[in-house]
């Protein structure tokens, strides 16, 4: 039986995407540039002008010399988004000049953050109804940090976007022709956006060998082949493994060519699969789909990332392992936790749930956690028949997939040697699918809410009650958004006691350095002309001059020795910062600031 969405729900979902897509970027102009963000404007703009070389002169802009020094600037992120960034400035912003140059960058990152909303209610209609569907695409984007890290040309809401696609292509694809292919072609895309696509197929390994073993049982001639296929693979890795212990891990590295053995290999393994592949597909189709997802990860996933990344084109393997030891000893930054600064590790475990719990609103957070735990007595209730009448439906193998990948990213990021910071954007993949258990929740109590009041008011409409439950818990979301913004990534919720809470629990109170656009609005207006101005931990002075939000006069001071105004970003670890423009500028007294509900975000100080 077909996974596919009705009619009807494509439209809302289709609805849903473009709704999302144009309320991000009718409120993009308000949000300031994260550190990254900079970089990746520079970097798009550098993959475009070797598109442009490769239009003029292909043969000279293929050769290493040429691709090496086009994409060598920030190497260690694919250059997938950034040739998209770069794309989309030149034609909406250069071209056609109907956008800011900031919103030429952005618009692909508002496209993947609107298909967010619209997957979730086309996954959630099928797999709950269309309530849930739809309360899990509202939810996901109500909440003020997810609203505000989908405004920008980064890679954390792509990346999360691009999982959530290819976990939805992979459960399409056990019941729809076709989509085996779409989940080797996303899972390409989510690998040529961001370190974190890697961690997908030990994520999804489990649900096929499950898949596989449940459609070959009772099929000799399909199970032999899935048994070839297990050989060859266990063959392929033993003479890797012998290939490294000979060579060593570096020289396997650095012998790793288009001619080595390490290639013939891989290739062999990749033409075996596919002739195993191809033999299975003949003889049984349940049990293609089962493994063929998989399959096509693993040969059009690595194909996709070397593709549009043109900086490993003639250096895959060294290059590649530069990438991964690039993650694997990422810097630790500076990050504040309850009262702590955290600059090493190991960071403490329960940092990742204490801090979506007081980022998130309870409204939201709440039905989360119960269906997180609802799925996992279920999951549980499955295994023991005394106990599925008491917990109700055991779990559907569906429902376990949603939530293992509800829990992969924080799982991941809980490990205290993992570096913490950057707040929920490392963990935002986990997000959508909690957003799917939220949404079977309401519907559930949405239900049981609309029998009860039958009860009691007999002409009361019951297909309005659980629409009316669901407006009513995402308004604190939605309020607290809008009251916010643009300044999401100070957002606290309840449990925290709002900016104000977090700001006595000792929590982070921003990050990086976007809120600085709360006061560029006195320093136009009272900044001398040609002054030199002081931006603390912003790398984008010039962008927010070529988007008219910085007067072109003003110039960038290295700091507070040489600045006539200083603007100081509130964070525990740079305090120091602060006490050395007390130094330099001879008052401890600030001219103005940015304080979100009383509580100092950005300050402002002016040279006597």
């Amino acid at each position: 039986m077909s996974r596919a969405p009705s009619r009807t729900d494509r439209r809302l979902a289709f609805g849903l995407f473009l709704g999302s897509f144009a309320l991000l970027w009718a409120t993009e102009a308000a949000v300031g540039f994260v550190r990254d963000e900079s970089v990746y404007f520079a970097a798009g703009e550098q993959a475009v002008r070797w598109l442009h070389y490769l239009l003029v002169a292909p043969g000279r802009a293929v050769t290493d010399a040429i691709t090496t020094q086009a994409f060598d600037f920030n190497h260690e992120h694919p250059a997938g988004m950034k040739l998209l960034f770069g794309l989309s400035f030149q034609l909406f912003h250069q071209g056609l000049g109907l956008v800011r140059p900031a919103a030429g960058f952005r618009l692909p990152a508002f496209a993947l953050a609107a298909c967010i909303p619209a997957v979730l209610h086309a996954w959630g209609a099928v797999l709950y109804g269309r309530r849930a569907g739809l309360f899990a695409a509202l939810c996901f984007l109500a909440i003020p940090r997810h609203f505000f890290h989908a405004h920008l040309a980064c890679f954390d809401m792509p990346v999360a976007a691009l999982w959530l696609l290819v976990v939805y292509a992979f459960w399409r694809a056990e019941t729809d022709a076709g989509w085996w292919l779409w989940t080797g072609l996303l899972f390409g895309a989510a690998l040529a956006t961001k370190h974190n696509a890697l961690f997908l197929p030990p994520v999804l390994l489990p649900f096929v060998v499950a898949r596989a073993l449940r459609a070959s049982r009772g099929k000799p001639a399909a199970r032999a082949l899935l048994q070839q296929g297990l050989l060859v693979v266990c063959a392929a890795a033993a003479l890797l493994g012998l290939l490294v212990l000979v060579l060593t891990p570096e020289g396997f590295v650095r012998s790793w060519n288009l001619l080595s053995p390490a290639t013939a290999v891989v290739a062999l393994l990749a033409a075996a699969l596919c002739t195993l592949g191809l033999r299975l597909s003949r003889a049984d189709a349940a049990t293609f789909r089962a493994v063929a997802p998989l399959g096509a990860m693993a040969l059009l996933g690595p194909a996709g990332l070397y593709a549009v990344w043109p900086w490993l084109w003639y250096h895959p393997v060294d290059r590649f392992a530069a990438y991964l030891a690039f993650h694997a000893t990422h810097v630790h930054y500076a990050w504040t936790y309850l009262g702590t600064v955290l600059r090493e590790p190991p960071f403490p475990l329960t940092y990742v749930l204490v801090v979506t719990a007081l980022t998130l609103p309870v409204s939201l957070l709440a039905p989360m956690g119960v269906g997180l735990l609802s799925l996992g007595l279920r999951a549980l209730a499955g295994l023991r028949s005394a106990s599925r009448s008491r917990l109700g439906a055991p779990a559907s193998a569906s429902e376990v997939l949603v939530g293992f990948n509800a829990l992969a990213s924080i799982v991941l990021i809980s490990f205290p040697d993992v570096p913490h910071f950057g707040g929920v954007k490392h963990w935002l993949p986990s997000m959508p699918f909690l957003a799917l258990l939220a949404g079977r929740q309401v519907q559930l109590a949405g239900d049981a809410l609309a029998a009860f009041l039958a009860q009691r008011v007999p002409r009361l409409p019951r297909a309005a009650v659980t629409p009316v439950l669901g407006a009513l818990l995402l308004l604190p979301a939605a309020t607290l958004t809008a009251h916010l913004h643009p300044y999401g990534t100070s957002a606290y919720g309840e449990l925290a006691g709002g900016v104000p809470g977090a700001a006595s629990l000792g929590m982070q109170r921003q990050y990086w350095s976007n809120n600085v656009t709360g006061v560029l609005g006195w320093v136009n207006a009272h900044a001398p002309q040609g002054a030199r101005v002081w931006l603390h931990e912003v790398v984008s002075f010039r962008d927010y001059q070529r988007n008219g939000m910085l007067r072109a006069d003003l110039q960038p001071a290295g700091g507070p020795a040489d600045a006539d105004v200083a603007v100081v970003q509130y964070h525990q670890e740079f305090r120091e910062q602060e006490v050395a423009v007390w130094q330099a500028f001879g008052t401890n007294r600030p001219v103005t600031g940015l304080y979100i509900d009383e509580t100092p975000q950005v300050v402002v100080y002016q040279r006597r």
